[in-house]
């Protein structure tokens, strides 16, 4: 699983990174401009996100967020303790609230209930482009009613690709994704699984749909 962590504290930061990457691979973020940035890029299981940032703030962030229809789950990580400020943040759509300073176990704990009740969430929830329906939960894709075997790989680049079709993804975006920035492949894994989710779609079709940007990267969309 892979989370965002937004704090302006470096030594906090550092700590927190230090703690969580045990269990999770995590992008960090130090102000709240390159926080947001980074939340509407990328997919991510969920957000610990401070509310005191320089330029936007952690109730700015989840507010955008969530007009956009980006719907990460956010853990707000903050020394507010009043409240109206816990209130405020779960009103805006934010999962969590945590107050510093806290025990390790305990924004663990947090962190865990909250992509457990993700997970819970998406039970029988489908994924869908045209006739490609992935089933979220057995993690089973039809083509036009038809079962196709795809291996992981294959099946999370689909998946990624499906849930930001009509949006271009930088090979950058969807190496650190799927194969995340500290594997021992290169960036050239994409192209080859573009090409293998190409041809197990061209029976139906759909192998068009996925596009190619040239020099930047490719799109699931009808031409």
């Amino acid at each position: 699983m892979k989370l965002l962590l937004v704090e302006d504290n470096e030594v906090l930061l550092e700590s927190i990174e230090q703690l969580l990457a045990e269990d999770y691979a995590i992008d960090t973020a130090a102000d709240g401009e390159e926080g947001l940035y980074l939340a509407q890029q990328n997919i991510y299981d969920a957000i610990v996100l401070d509310v005191m940032l320089p330029g936007l703030d952690g109730f700015k962030i989840v507010k955008v967020l969530r007009e956009e229809g980006i719907q990460t789950p956010v853990l707000f990580l903050t020394a507010k303790d009043a409240l109206e400020d816990r209130v405020k943040g779960l009103n805006l759509g934010a999962d969590d609230y945590i107050v510093k300073p806290f025990q390790n176990m305990e924004l663990l704990a947090r962190i865990s209930a909250i992509l457990r009740r993700s997970t819970n969430g998406m039970k029988d929830k489908t994924l869908s482009y045209k006739g490609i329906v992935i089933d979220l939960q057995k993690k089973r894709v039809t083509v036009d009613g038809e079962v196709i075997s795809f291996t992981i790989k294959q099946y999370e680049l689909l998946e990624y690709l499906i849930q930001n079709a009509e949006q271009i993804l930088t090979r950058e975006q969807i190496y650190d994704r799927i194969w995340g920035f500290d594997s021992d492949t290169t960036i050239g894994i994409v192209e080859v699984y573009i090409h293998q989710l190409r041809k197990k779609l061209q029976p139906f079709g759909y192998d068009k749909d996925v596009q190619t940007m040239r020099g930047i990267g490719y799109m699931l969309a009808s031409q």
